[in-house]
Order: C-alpha cells, then structure tokens, then sequence
C-alpha cells in the first residue's frame, strides 16, 4: 500500500503546485505591487541631468552668437562689427537683454488653399 500512496501522490502534487500558481496569478493581476520610488527617483534624475545640459548649451550659443543680435550701439557706421564673443567665456544670466516691448511676436501665417 505504501508504494500505490507514493505513486498517487506525485499527480496530487503536480496538481496543487498547477491550482498554487493559477490562484497567485489570479491574486498578482488584482493586486499589482506600488511601483518602485527608486524608479522615479532615477528620472527626475535624468531628467534634471537633461535640463543642464540644455541649459549648458543655450547658454554656449548665447555666448557665441549674442553679439549679432544685440542692438548696435551708437558707434561709428564705418567701423567694422566686433567679433562675437568665444565659446569658453559664459555670460552670467544677469548680463542678458531683457526683452523689450517694442519687439512684438510676428502675426500668423496666412493659411494658403492648394
């Protein structure tokens, strides 16, 4: 009899380990784990990394090609305009023009038929 009890119980098994993983999935899917702050915590990161570099590079163009959009100063007509300031020296914020009311956006584009 004890050897009809060990055969038996190896298809009992292989059956409740089945019904075991049918109802954890079924418990998994209505219950789903929080999602992992570290995740979040990982872009806000990136995302602030990102915003650096942006910045980093408007203000590298800034510096070089600022000079060509500045207002000419009361100069001589004659006289040749300065070259634009090189890439390695940043201008601080404060130093930027503000923008002037004067300058208004442009109007929208007229829409064109085919």
């Amino acid at each position: 009899m004890g050897d009809v009890l060990l055969a038996l119980s190896i298809p009992v098994l292989v059956f409740g380990g089945g019904i075991y993983a049918a109802c954890d999935c079924w418990w998994r899917r209505r219950h789903p784990a929080p999602p992992s702050p570290y995740t979040h915590r990982a872009a806000r990161l990136a995302e602030q990394d990102m915003l650096l570099l942006a910045e980093e590079i408007v203000d590298d163009a800034y510096a070089a090609l600022g000079p060509f959009y500045d207002a000419p100063a009361a100069s001589d007509p004659a006289e040749p305009p300065t070259e634009p300031a090189s890439v390695s020296s940043r201008p601080s914020r404060s130093s930027r023009p503000a923008s002037t009311p004067d300058r208004a956006p442009s109007p929208p584009a007229a829409v064109q038929k085919p």
